[in-house]
């Protein structure tokens, strides 16, 4: 689920270490010469890579239009045809898990790759996670099945008709391999001597940006990662149905949860904290 965005942002980081992308403040539309923005249309012109990655940039809706994303044949455009608005670059907090698929567009497009190929071959594989697959659904019911369905999955990666990973959901990775990217984390960007991240993207990720309200359990936002405490430097991925990737710098801990067991999304944080890491700790 939601976890996948975390995923992303470490992407966008390796993206930007390899000079694929320039800086977070690069407008998005710099990638997309040939997009033809709409008469009158001005905001979409200053959306950056930042505004993505921090849920602060503007929308043309008020709930997310995933019928007609994700019944589209190129999710990247359909997702820039809703970006922008009359309101302006407010700076406001808006959740997105369809918009942000601009950025898994962006990578596939600097890298001249699918965002599975990309991610397989600088980060999953050089950490030991196992290489994932492309997963297209054929249907409006497959697709509705994926997202809902609790059977494990293999290592795949839902994607649209292009190939380009989802950005908002869809990676599916097992607890292990979950624990390894929180590692990595932990580890500011270094696996076993070798840097996949730079350290100075790891800070900047998890470097609280937004306080995101009592609707947010009063957490702050960083790239992609929810930013628990900033004094302890604690931060999580955090998905639907139980997804956890929770990493406690203070405590030299990772914490990786992939299984259902509640319905809300933000007392999970609560669960690791008052029934897992005590335990872990002691």
């Amino acid at each position: 689920m939601s976890v996948t965005k975390s995923m992303v942002a470490l992407l966008v980081g390796i993206a930007i270490d390899q000079h694929l992308i320039e800086s977070v403040t690069q407008p998005v539309l710099s990638f997309f010469p040939e997009y033809k923005v709409k008469r009158g249309e001005k905001t979409i012109q200053n959306v950056t890579i930042q505004h993505l990655l921090t849920m602060t940039a503007p929308y043309k809706y008020k709930y997310e239009p995933w019928t007609k994303i994700c019944s589209s044949e190129d999710w990247t455009i359909s997702a820039l045809n809703f970006l922008g608005g009359r309101a302006g670059i407010t700076g406001e907090f808006q959740y997105s898990t369809l918009g942000i698929h601009i950025l898994t567009g962006i990578i596939a497009k600097v890298s001249g790759m699918k965002t599975v190929d990309f991610a397989n071959q600088y980060l999953f594989e050089p950490i030991g996670v196992k290489p994932h697959q492309n997963y297209f659904a054929e249907t409006a019911e497959e697709h509705k099945n994926f997202t809902i369905s609790k059977t494990p999955k293999n290592h795949i990666w839902f994607c649209d008709p292009q190939g380009i990973g989802a950005a908002g959901y869809g990676l599916c990775l097992s607890a292990k391999d979950a624990a390894k990217i929180g590692q990595l984390c932990l580890d500011k960007g270094n696996y076993k001597g070798k840097q996949i991240v730079s350290s100075k993207w790891i800070k900047e990720m998890t470097k609280p940006f937004i306080k995101c309200g009592e609707k947010f359990r009063n957490m702050s936002y960083g790239y992609l990662w929810w930013c628990i405490d900033e004094k302890s430097n604690c931060y999580s991925a955090i998905g639907n149905s139980g997804n956890v990737i929770y990493i406690n710098s203070s405590k030299n801990l990772v914490i990786a949860v992939t299984s259902y067991f509640k319905p809300t999304i933000f007392d999970r944080i609560d669960f690791i904290q008052k029934y897992i890491e005590p335990i872990l700790i002691e």
